[in-house]
């Protein structure tokens, strides 16, 4: 048997105990301007308890076949290592994904709903077990709507924007003079999944280095001849997208932040390796979001709280996602009870 590469935060995790009586999927849906987002909560139950985890694929079609899925032989008294063994060896997609990165959101739905159940039936929380405090959580909101207009409701706020594909200095220049810009996404690691067209990669780097010289630049394109740019800029580059695994990290250019999405990673075990590894190499992390519907939203923002609070992190509460800036809304940095009553996280 090949040695395990890490063994800090799972063999903390991995030998707690689920007890599972059944399980239910639970469609949510909430319509936009532009589309209409739709996720799937796995709800476990047993012990008089539920856990909860949520499928984020952004794939209607991936979201009706997961609902679709023959029902899954999830009864009995498990670790989570062993649930997470039998899920192994069960069919999660026997229709082929549209999107691939929709094979680990779906699989985290369920690791997640595991960890949730075991915390809620031992009566303690994912903090007192790795042994870690909540932190006040620092958040930033994801919009694209024009800064001003949070700015003028929430004057503290801090902002994460997507670079155009047709973006130059004007535009990045613009998004500077707000001041509250902490991250921009270059949204160069996307391929298929959001093709962004003919456009000056480097270019985009270098303008959003030198215009925004405080914030963190996210997902550049690693095309050979956007190499340099990143060498140079590389403590204040971070990736997103194409990090699902440790191993995909460091076929990257080394960095010094990292996007960590829990659902990319898939599994429980995945996850651990990853926090560990940046634990240990100092590599920065902050929470990203993906417009979670339900208890995905609350699990990352727990998380951030454990191990990045400090963080510019993309999980502000969901009401941030509205088409329109409202008032009275809560303001970073928030504190446990934003998502405790949701999950055990």
């Amino acid at each position: 048997m090949m040695p395990r590469m890490h063994d800090g935060l799972w063999s903390k995790l991995a030998g707690l105990e689920a007890e599972v009586e059944g399980y239910e999927l639970e469609p949510r849906e909430l319509q936009t301007p532009n589309f209409a987002r739709r996720s799937t909560t796995v709800v476990l139950s047993g012990g008089r308890v539920q856990g909860r985890g949520e499928d984020v694929s952004y794939s209607a079609d991936d979201q009706e076949s997961h609902r679709g899925l023959a029902p899954l032989p999830l009864r009995g008294t498990r670790t989570l290592a062993g649930w997470s063994e039998l899920l192994d060896e069960h069919e999660l997609f026997p229709v082929p994904t549209v999107q691939h990165a929709a094979r680990d959101y779906r699989r985290w739905a369920y690791e997640s709903a595991f960890l949730d159940l075991a915390l809620r039936q031992a009566g303690t929380t994912l903090g007192e077990v790795v042994g870690r405090p909540y932190s006040p959580l620092r958040f930033v909101v994801s919009s694209n709507l024009d800064p001003a207009r949070w700015i003028e409701l929430y004057p503290a706020v801090e902002l994460k924007v997507d670079a155009g594909a047709d973006w130059g200095r004007e535009e990045f220049e613009r998004a500077a003079g707000s001041g509250a810009v902490r991250v921009v996404d270059i949204k160069g690691q996307y391929g298929a999944d959001y093709p962004q067209g003919d456009r000056d990669e480097a270019g985009l780097v270098r303008l959003a280095g030198e215009a925004l010289p405080e914030a963190i630049i996210e997902d550049p394109s690693t095309e050979p001849h956007v190499l340099e740019e990143i060498e140079r800029l590389r403590d204040r580059i971070s990736f997103d997208a194409p990090v699902h695994s440790v191993a995909d990290l460091a076929a990257l250019p080394p960095i010094r932040n990292l996007n960590v999405k829990p659902s990319r990673f898939g599994t429980l075990e995945r996850l651990c390796a990853c926090l560990d590894h940046c634990l240990r190499e100092g590599i920065a992390m902050y929470a990203g979001g993906q417009f979670e519907l339900g208890v995905g939203r609350a699990q990352i923002q727990a998380l951030a709280s454990l191990f990045y609070p400090d963080g510019p992190n993309d999980c502000a509460p969901g009401a941030y996602n509205a088409p329109e800036p409202s008032p009275g809304l809560p303001v970073s940095p928030l504190s446990e009870p934003a998502w405790r009553e949701l999950t055990a996280f």
